[in-house]
């Protein structure tokens, strides 16, 4: 008798399972919040002031940044969906690099120590648009591939205070057009609600723009190509 309920318990799991794990059909939609994190290349970006002979050995990096991340999931059949990730706006420190300590000579203020220093903040949302393909496993761990577009616009650039004070101004950053390609994975919790984590790697290039003074132009082109990694709830409707 016990060896019979087992057997039941054990058919109706699997039963359970099965049901849970052929989720997606054409038609689902899925909308899924949780935390991303923006994870910039780290390589330094060479600062070009053409008044001072061009490219200079100072450089810029961008810092991470974590949001709250936002997808939405429309399904074409059970393996075909288009993607769209939208976030909360990412704040970024730009980072300035000055192991050769030229600033102090740059703008004649003996002791000057600029090498790591915040000096901007600019604020960015990168909405991305995908095409994703899920594989059929049987299970209720759902893993896909994606690619598609990104476009990451720029707004609020803004010098901290000590930049200011030595004549930064004007900042100014492109908009961006690149390719994003991810993996990911939902894991079913039920009929409708489950587990999403994936990383992607988003094209970002960008030319950032400022004054020093009223006269002095700089540029640095700055290749953020993040890795982008989120966790997310998900609920299918």
């Amino acid at each position: 008798m016990k060896m019979k309920l087992l057997g039941l318990a054990i058919a109706s799991l699997l039963a359970s399972t099965a049901a849970t794990a052929a989720s997606y059909q054409a038609g689902d939609f899925v909308v899924r919040g949780g935390a991303t994190i923006v994870d910039p290349d780290n390589n330094n970006e060479t600062v070009n002031v053409p008044a001072l002979g061009g490219d200079t050995p100072l450089s810029v990096s961008v810092e991470d940044n974590t949001q709250l991340g936002l997808n939405f999931v429309y399904f074409y059949s059970s393996n075909w969906a288009v993607e769209l990730l939208a976030a909360t706006p990412f704040k970024h420190d730009i980072i300035l690099h000055d192991p050769q300590g030229i600033a102090a000579g740059v703008f004649e203020i003996e002791g000057l120590d600029v090498n790591g220093a915040t000096l901007a903040e600019v604020t960015h949302l990168p909405p991305t648009l995908s095409a994703l393909y899920y594989f059929n496993t049987g299970t209720n761990f759902m893993p896909y591939v994606g690619a598609g577009i990104n476009y990451t616009v720029f707004f609020d650039e803004e010098f901290e205070s000590a930049p200011q004070s030595l004549g930064f101004n004007d900042l100014d950053l492109d908009g961006s057009w690149g390719i994003a390609l991810q993996v990911g994975a939902d894991y079913q919790l039920g009929n409708n609600w489950h587990i999403n984590a994936s990383a992607r790697y988003i094209d970002i290039n960008t030319e950032a723009n400022f004054m020093i003074g009223d006269e002095i132009t700089g540029s640095a082109d700055v290749d953020i190509d993040p890795m982008v990694y989120s966790i997310m709830l998900g609920y299918k409707f």
